[in-house]
């Protein structure tokens, strides 16, 4: 199995224009929030009051995983899922018309931000190529939260060596006028 070094780096070779990771920082959450949304129902059980759902079984699931894939991006991972749960659960207790529209509409608004960056990209998603790109695309926008605050440097680095660093895609040289 591979590391979670090596997936954010594979994962990483799809998103290095700036502008594409600013997506990604919008367009992940809201899918992630949105699947939990949708995932709220049917409450299974309720246990020592805590409402047993889809959702929460996949957020435990997903939590394991990223925890064992780097353990200090898991933990922000975990924060962020709490976050994603408590709000997740009343809104699966609305009207099935507002828990569905909350949910697909965030779906679909996430997914265009995220292709909208794969276009300043001018490269495909990375689950196109492999499936498991789903999975890291939260473990990759919290490496690069972590990056913006200076943090997780290390890690940085061993992506940049084998991907190169983040930059802004110039316009292709066939698009530029010519200075003659």
């Amino acid at each position: 199995m591979r590391s979670g070094t090596e997936l954010l780096t594979q994962y990483a070779a799809y998103h290095r224009d700036r502008r594409n990771i600013a997506t990604h920082f919008i367009g992940i959450p809201m899918i992630v929030l949105s699947l939990v949304i949708l995932l709220s129902r049917p409450a299974i059980a309720v246990v020592d009051g805590v409402v047993v759902t889809p959702a929460l079984i996949l957020a435990v699931l997903s939590a394991a995983y990223y925890l064992w894939l780097d353990w200090r991006l898991g933990l922000g991972l975990i924060a962020f899922l709490i976050v994603c749960l408590a709000l997740a659960l009343p809104v699966a207790q609305a009207a099935t018309a507002v828990w569905l529209v909350a949910g697909l509409g965030l779906f679909l608004v996430g997914w265009v931000f995220q292709f909208v960056g794969h276009y300043y990209e001018g490269r495909k998603p990375a689950f196109v190529d492999d499936l498991i790109g789903l999975l890291v695309g939260p473990l990759f926008v919290a490496a690069e939260a972590a990056f913006a605050l200076g943090l997780r440097q290390e890690l940085r680095r061993d992506i940049e060596r084998v991907v190169g660093p983040v930059v802004t895609r110039r316009t292709d040289a066939a698009d530029v006028p010519s200075a003659h």
